[in-house]
């Protein structure tokens, strides 16, 4: 992974401001009754507002069949992560996860939040604070001569305590030049092992917390990730750089 230099850092600081924008407009906006088509539209037409390009749009892998063809990722309920925008109706007591990113002048940037639709029951609204909690806790785990384990072992060690699993076979990455860049983050370790952390490293953590097993399943689409047992999952990621006492996050308001 190639250490982002100021200029460097100065585009990715502005292109993480804006996406964390945009991502609050859609969030706010997901509600019972909208179409995850119609979230995705929107956080197209935002990105195209700021002089910027949907990252995921037309981006492939190994097991897809096809490019994804949009914008943001809209996962419901036990989707994972990756889903495909539909006409599918968001429901009072749903839960989405909210993946985007976004190149701007250059240089990408990547986030997601798991948000409550209308009225979620309890355990819902306890997997939701604690994948968010699990992500804090990941960075706050981050600096200068750390290891990739640290992070994993400090977010997975908080998913357990509060009887979640992590999602073992999906991780975090490298992110700027491109949309995934090495090294993987993965969000279970031990600390002191792996991938060295250097200061001037741009990476997106991503914790997904399943509700009832660790284990997943790909769809027929070759896009998006469920749980296996049908059980909720949710997702919080964040653009962040390495400094050399922490991590600056880089995808806020």
């Amino acid at each position: 992974m190639r250490i982002k230099n100021e200029k460097e850092l100065k585009i990715l600081r502005e292109g993480g401001r804006r996406l964390a924008n945009i991502m609050d407009i859609v969030s706010q906006i997901a509600a019972p009754g909208i179409t995850t088509a119609e979230l995705d539209r929107r956080a197209e037409e935002l990105i195209l507002k700021q002089g910027g390009q949907p990252a995921f749009k037309g981006y492939k892998t190994a097991d897809a069949k096809i490019p994804y063809p949009s914008s943001l990722c809209v996962s419901v309920n036990d989707e994972i992560v990756h889903a495909l925008p539909s006409s599918r109706i968001l429901k009072d007591g749903d839960i989405a996860s909210l993946d985007l990113g976004m190149k701007w002048r250059g240089f990408y940037t990547d986030m997601a939040v798991t948000v409550p639709i209308g009225n979620v029951d309890e355990k819902s609204s306890r997997l939701i604070a604690v994948t968010k909690k699990a992500l804090a806790l990941g960075i706050g785990a981050i600096k200068d001569g750390g290891c990739v384990g640290d992070i994993g072992f400090s977010v997975e060690s908080y998913v357990k305590l509060k009887r979640f699993y992590v999602v073992r076979e999906l991780v975090g990455h490298g992110v700027g030049r491109a949309v995934h860049e090495k090294p993987e983050i993965p969000n279970w370790g031990k600390r002191g092992v792996g991938f060295l952390l250097e200061e001037g490293m741009v990476l997106a953590l991503e914790p997904m917390v399943n509700v009832g097993t660790e284990k997943i399943k790909l769809t027929k689409d070759g896009w998006a990730w469920k749980t296996a047992d049908g059980s909720r999952s949710a997702h919080f990621e964040h653009t962040v750089l390495v400094t050399k006492i922490g991590a600056e996050i880089l995808t806020k308001i």
